[in-house]
């Protein structure tokens, strides 16, 4: 069949990236029909827009959406702080209800040169509630008696519906093992609900070995021992700093996939790099687009296409050799892709 998969390159070195994770979609074989939206600081600087209707219903009709980066440069002041992310990233989660963030850590093999600990875990985030759900306001602004509040939204029907989620990977997996993460001790309203919410749940998978760590305790444990993890599952706000924790301890940032899931698949879920937008290196081929491509495995895998997304994986293991340029190593993973690694 033909996927209808919308593209949205963005910002910086995005639209460099996404273009090689293009060629590793097409050398797999998978038939996408593409749609590119022009979304991101540049559309706004020129036009004023973030996210207009005709886009989102636009993109509501698709089957997936692969995305770049969004961002302006470091230190623009052009793009207010909040627009792009409220506007039209954390917008995009609401309105497709992309209710779990799923980000998976494996570092680089051994024969790519990998000398840190290995890695093999993913961290499912809750992604449209917490304290990005917007809860909250200032008030006296600029007094010095200015009062400023960011309340962390927590229903029990969204954090059961991503704790399922993680059980149900968590039961898929060789280890089975399963790690809630909060802080319970002083988020005792949220912590709480978390902390009931998955005990309960905990009790229809009696083959899912379960644990609790405070969050601090897990930042620890990530850098010691990441081999002790296997799934985790949190909050929204410590979903979005662990997992930059977890890219940084198991080869980098730059090679973290994610995607944004409807598990209900009522709309299109949306896949990206967790890496920036890099406008300091645009256009001088040293972007990496590892994790653009893992991000477009995942969303194959996804989509029900799991030999293609798995033939996509194994072509970059191991990695690229080093040296090469943006668009070469998008051309060497294609030919692994098509002929094997050999």
């Amino acid at each position: 069949m033909t996927y209808s998969l919308g593209v949205i390159g963005g910002d910086g070195i995005g639209p460099e990236v996404t273009q090689e994770a293009l060629k590793a979609v097409e050398a797999s074989g998978v038939d996408v029909a593409t749609t590119f939206f022009d979304l991101g600081a540049s559309r706004y600087l020129r036009t004023g827009d973030v996210l207009p209707e005709s886009d989102l219903d636009s993109i509501r009709k698709l089957d997936a959406v692969l995305l770049g980066a969004i961002g302006p440069a470091i230190g623009s002041t052009d793009v207010p702080s909040g627009i792009l992310e409220r506007g039209l990233l954390l917008k995009l989660r609401f309105e497709l209800d992309l209710y779990i963030n799923h980000r998976p850590f494996r570092s680089p093999s051994p024969e790519s040169g990998y000398v840190g600990k290995a890695v093999d875990m993913v961290v499912v985030r809750e992604n449209t509630e917490g304290s990005y759900a917007g809860e909250g306001g200032i008030l006296r602004r600029g007094t010095p008696h200015e009062v400023a509040t960011q309340g962390s939204v927590n229903t029990r029907f969204g954090v059961e519906r991503t704790i399922r989620y993680a059980f149900d990977l968590a039961r898929s997996r060789k280890a089975r093992h399963l790690t809630l993460v909060h802080k319970t001790n002083v988020l005792t309203f949220s912590g709480d609900l978390w902390q009931r919410t998955f005990d309960s749940v905990a009790e229809e998978y009696p083959d899912v070995e379960t644990a609790y760590n405070h969050v601090d305790a897990a930042c620890i444990y990530l850098v010691e021992a990441p081999e002790r993890y296997d799934v985790i599952v949190t909050d929204n706000l410590f979903g979005d700093i662990l997992t930059d924790l977890c890219g940084a301890i198991s080869g980098g940032i730059g090679l973290a996939a994610s995607g944004n899931l409807n598990p209900e698949r009522t709309g299109p879920s949306l896949f990206e790099p967790v890496h920036g937008a890099a406008h300091d290196i645009v256009g001088t081929g040293r972007a990496n687009p590892t994790a653009a491509i893992l991000s477009a495995a995942l969303m194959l895998n996804f989509l029900g296409e799991r030999e293609a997304a798995s033939r996509i994986e194994a072509a970059l293991q191991p990695a690229p050799p080093v040296g090469l340029s943006t668009q070469d190593i998008g051309d060497w993973v294609a030919e692994r892709i098509r002929h094997g690694n050999n």
